[in-house]
């Protein structure tokens, strides 16, 4: 097994991920074993501290999902109402409610994760 030290650059991180997608498979018990879960720590680790993953707009999720699928707002009416208020949703107008929510993510596949606010 290597000598792993804290990542704190962007080729020492580039590396242990190159080396963590070659052992990804690793039998558990085995050294290469041991070596992935140090390597998993550290990488997240790195990530964590170092990557910004932006927040999505729960609305222009929606949208693209409607994109995606080809469908129209008149198409959201039996899930989340009149024309009026599928327009006042779309248009940031509204919030999304829980029960939107819910139908939102079975209907177009939105994890849940999307409509929640972030945790401060």
């Amino acid at each position: 097994m290597n000598h792993y030290k804290v990542l704190k650059t962007e080729e020492e991180y580039r590396i242990a991920l190159n080396r963590t997608i070659q052992i990804f498979h690793a039998d558990s018990g085995t050294s290469e074993f041991e070596e992935l879960e140090l390597l998993l720590l550290l990488v997240k680790d790195y990530e964590d501290k170092h990557i910004i993953i932006p927040e999505l707009d729960p609305i222009e999720v929606i949208k693209l999902k409607m994109e995606e699928r080809g469908l129209k707002a008149k198409d959201l009416e039996p899930i989340i109402g009149s024309k009026g208020h599928v327009s006042l949703i779309l248009s940031g107008k509204r919030e999304v409610t829980l029960k939107m929510a819910r139908a939102l993510r079975v209907f177009l596949g939105i994890p849940p994760e999307v409509f929640l606010p972030k945790a401060i």
